[in-house]
Order: structure tokens, then C-alpha cells, then sequence
């Protein structure tokens, strides 16, 4: 009988241990928001950079120019592909670079890349979220 008190015990111990914690009241959770992982990477893939853009509750990440990124993703409604950017003029030079975009934007996956002719190019069509 003994034996079984203390399984019992020690049981109800390990299932105590193993509950999850309630955060305190007042004290908010951390954000679960994962952010977009940013990449521009060069001709054959020669090289390659990459960021974290968050920009829930507040911009946020490794991303230098993080409100100005997130502002822009926020006027062309998350859509990569329809970014304003910084229009330029720029030369014809090819040395191709590609840039990609993987992650979550205010709640929604996002799955997208890109080849431009030339960093010129790329900064023409996506302003401030690829320039890190």
C-alpha cells in the first residue's frame, strides 16, 4: 500500500511539473509573430544576405530600415510582387540578383522571389524592404 501512495505522489508531481505556467496577470506573452525572412543573394548564388522584417506589434528585426519596409509592405497590402519601390533610372548591366521572401506578414504566409538584371533594378522595384 505504501508503494502505492508514493507512485501516486510522485505521479501528481511530474503531472504538476509538466503543466504549462499561466503567465501572470498583466504581464503580456511573448509574440509568436515569426516575421519575414529576407534574402538577396547574387548571380549563381556567389553570395547571399539575409534579414528578419517583423512588424507586429511594432517594426521590428535585423532589418535597418524596419518601419520604412514595413510601411511600404503595408501600402502594397503584403503583396511582394506589388511593392511601389523607388523608380530609377539604370544601366543595362546584367549581373542578375535574386530576392526572396519567407516567412509570415501580419498573420498571413508568404512564399515569394525574385530575379532582377542588376541591384539597380531590384532596389527600383522594391524600395525599401531589400535594401539591408
Amino acid at each position: 500500500m505504501r508503494s502505492l501512495t508514493v507512485t501516486s505522489a510522485a505521479l501528481l508531481a511530474l503531472a504538476a511539473a509538466a503543466a504549462p505556467v499561466a503567465a501572470a496577470p498583466g504581464i503580456d506573452a511573448p509574440s509568436r509573430q515569426r516575421g519575414v525572412f529576407l534574402t538577396i543573394s547574387g548571380d549563381e548564388n556567389t553570395w547571399i544576405r539575409g534579414v528578419v522584417l517583423r512588424c507586429v506589434p511594432e517594426p521590428d528585426g535585423h532589418h535597418p530600415h524596419a518601419a520604412r519596409a514595413c510601411a511600404e509592405l503595408d501600402a502594397a497590402g503584403g503583396d511582394f510582387g506589388k511593392l511601389a519601390g523607388e523608380p530609377r533610372l539604370c544601366t543595362r548591366e546584367y549581373a542578375p540578383v535574386t530576392v526572396s521572401a519567407t516567412g509570415e506578414f501580419r498573420g498571413r504566409p508568404v512564399a515569394w522571389h525574385k530575379t532582377y538584371g542588376n541591384a539597380c533594378e531590384m532596389r527600383s522595384g522594391t524600395g525599401s524592404v531589400f535594401s539591408f
